[in-house]
This record gives structure tokens, sequence and C-alpha cells, in this order.
């Protein structure tokens, strides 16, 4: 088991039963540190009535959402600026958008069940995990770019179309959601929520890790990048893992994003 936060759930008050007269605690092995800090607070808090379903909820949301807006956009000859990031911002409504609402209604929000806090020495933790990230990426990239050729992510590929029409407000607005953007609704639905719901129901640290990575690589639809993409998601999973906090992840997560949004913002992209 992973240490730090895997020790600290569970912490005895994990009621059942509809015989209950108070609301259970929503303690079970894996939960986030903000769990862990509620309890210990005093907090009574309901058990979470959420779950894997609520994943499927959150990625079908995202596909139709996104896949209605951009071509929607697309039928009226919009820019491929506009669409990419109007598209974008509508699919993260689902993808950020139904974790926090299933959270809200059947549990204790956000916050405390998927562990949604940052404080400084989390920031800071962030940080360093998003540069191990980003080093980690760069040597797998390198191992399969000798393997496959030259390739570039599906945002480079966009990144160049939008600058191919030379619209530098978009360019900003899509540098600035991937910086920003994809790594808060990308964490919520799979650090945040298909992680805590794996643990909910009983599967092991080292196996959620893996299973959340398999998940966010295959979920960005880019076969050359598989590896590079596991690699990051089993990174970020991990901090997640040990830390006991979403907001570590998301930080990691937006550093790892960092060089990649500012190449687009400043119009580098070859």
């Amino acid at each position: 088991m992973w240490p730090s936060a895997e020790g600290r759930g569970g912490s005895g008050r994990y009621r059942r039963g509809m015989a209950e007269p108070r609301p259970v605690v929503a303690d079970y092995p894996g939960c986030p540190e903000t769990v862990t800090a509620a309890v210990a607070q005093g907090r009574v808090l309901r058990s979470p009535r959420w779950g894997l379903w609520d994943v499927v909820g959150t990625l079908v949301s995202m596909v139709l959402l996104g896949g209605a807006a951009s071509a929607s956009l697309a039928m009226i000859g919009a820019s491929v600026g506009a669409v990419v990031i109007v598209g974008s911002l509508a699919g993260w409504v689902g993808l950020a958008g139904w974790p926090m609402m299933a959270t809200r209604l059947r549990g204790n929000g956000p916050r405390i069940d998927l562990g949604l806090s940052l404080s400084w020495r989390e920031a800071r933790l962030g940080v360093g995990v998003g540069l191990v990230a980003l080093f980690a990426a760069a040597i797998v990239t390198a191992i399969s770019a000798a393997v496959f050729g030259e390739f570039d992510s599906t945002a480079g590929d966009l990144a160049r179309e939008m600058q191919g029409e030379g619209n530098r407000l978009a360019m900003i607005a899509f540098g600035l959601a991937i910086v920003v953007g994809a790594p808060i609704a990308e964490e919520l639905a799979f650090r945040g929520l298909l992680f805590a719901s794996l643990r909910k129901r009983g599967v092991g640290p080292v196996a959620t890790v893996v299973l959340t990575a398999v998940a966010f690589s295959l979920f960005h639809f880019e076969p050359v990048r598989i590896a590079v993409l596991l690699t990051i998601g089993l990174i970020l999973g991990a901090a997640r893992a040990r830390s006991g906090s979403l907001g570590v992840s998301i930080v990691a997560h937006a550093v790892n994003n960092a060089p990649g949004a500012i190449f687009v913002i400043l119009g580098l992209q070859g």
C-alpha cells in the first residue's frame, strides 16, 4: 500500500445501516486527506453515494456537450480557434461539472469527497511532481520518437492550425485552456471521481493508480502518445495517492502542461 494518505483512511467512524439515526461518516481506506481533516474536526459526514456510474456519466456528458458544441460551430463555418475553444469549454462542463454535482448531491461536496483543496505545502509538492512528470515525459517522448518517428500532440496540431488563421486571441485563449482548464477538468474526472470511486469500492492503491493512468491515456485518443500519457498519469496518480490531495495533482498537471501552453501563447509552434 502507499504510505501517508493510505494510513490515514478508516478512522473507525464509518457506520452503515438504514436504522442509523445520524448520517454515516464518509471514511474509507484511501479517502482524501480532506475527509480525515473533517472527521478530526468532529464533523459527521454523509456516506458518499456517488461511484463508477457517475464516472460513466462524466465521460458521456463530456463527449455529448463538447461534440455538440464543436459540430454546431463547424457547421456554420466558425474558425478552428472558435471550434476548439468553445468545444473544449463545453466538454469540460461535463468533465468537471458532473463530479462536482454528483459529490454535492450524493456526498459532502468536491472539496471533502475528492480532496479538492490546496495549501502552500501542497502547491510546492505539486510543482515538484510536475517537474518530475515533465522530465519523465521528455525521456519517454524521446524513446517513442526513436521508435515511431517524430510526432506531435493533438494540441500542437490544433495550435498550428490556429496560428495559420492569425488569430492571436484564440492562441492566447487556447494556451490558457491548456495550462488552467485542462488540468482542473481532467484531474476532477480521473484523479478525483474515478480514483475515489475505485478506492471506495475496495480497489487497492497501486491498481487504482494504474487504472486511472490507463483511462487518462486512452481518453486523449492519441495512440502514438500512449506511453507518454501513461507515464504522466502514473506520476499524477502516485502523487494523489501519497498526498491524499487532488490539489497536488492539479498543480502538477498544470506544471506539466505549462511549456506547451507557453509555446502556444507565444505562437512558437513549428
